[in-house]
């Protein structure tokens, strides 16, 4: 499958994992997690790769590869994001099928093969009994804060991430 009509050196179709030479490009279909408490805590976390300005998210992280199940992608981006065990007893992880197709910001294109502009996020909710202990990638994330759900939508830099904070109480079946 093309990807917005990209095209490869030798006029191939570029797929959504194609490599240019030993470089391997990014799947444009990822995930976002929102992290929250029973209270609608939200978990955010602060990348680690924006020094202006404060770029505060949930988890969110690509396929790996296309056959990847995106419940399986979420698991995976969340332990290696926070270190938190989706899969651990007392932790609920929905897909709350909400899909969101962006433009990717300019400053990351660059991760993606030639020619991607746009990736498709499909938004999960994972509530965990209470708080839990968060071991961040410092590569990745830098700090991290558990807020009222208002607030994280408040400090969220991505609009679509800042909306799933919003839409929360819905989702968790707690009075807004």
């Amino acid at each position: 499958m093309a990807l917005n009509g990209s095209r490869g050196a030798q006029g191939e179709p570029m797929s959504a994992h194609s490599c240019v030479g030993r470089r391997r490009f990014k799947i444009p279909e990822s995930v976002l997690v929102v992290i929250h408490t029973p209270a609608l805590e939200v978990l955010l976390i602060r990348r680690a790769d924006v020094r202006q300005g404060e770029f505060w998210q949930s988890v969110t992280g690509s396929k790996d590869d296309p056959g990847e199940a995106l419940t399986q992608t979420a698991v995976r981006e969340v332990g290696e994001e926070t270190g938190i065990d989706a899969r651990a007893p007392g932790c609920l992880l929905r897909d709350w099928g909400i899909r969101n197709r962006y433009e990717i910001y300019p400053r990351w294109r660059h991760r993606y093969a030639p020619g991607v502009t746009h990736n498709l996020e499909h938004v999960f909710g994972l509530c965990l009994p209470a708080r839990a202990p968060v071991r961040l990638n410092p590569r990745e994330h830098d700090a991290f804060e558990w807020l009222p759900w208002r607030a994280a939508a408040d400090r969220c830099f991505s609009p679509t991430n800042a909306e799933a904070c919003l839409l929360l109480p819905r989702f968790a079946g707690a009075p807004a």
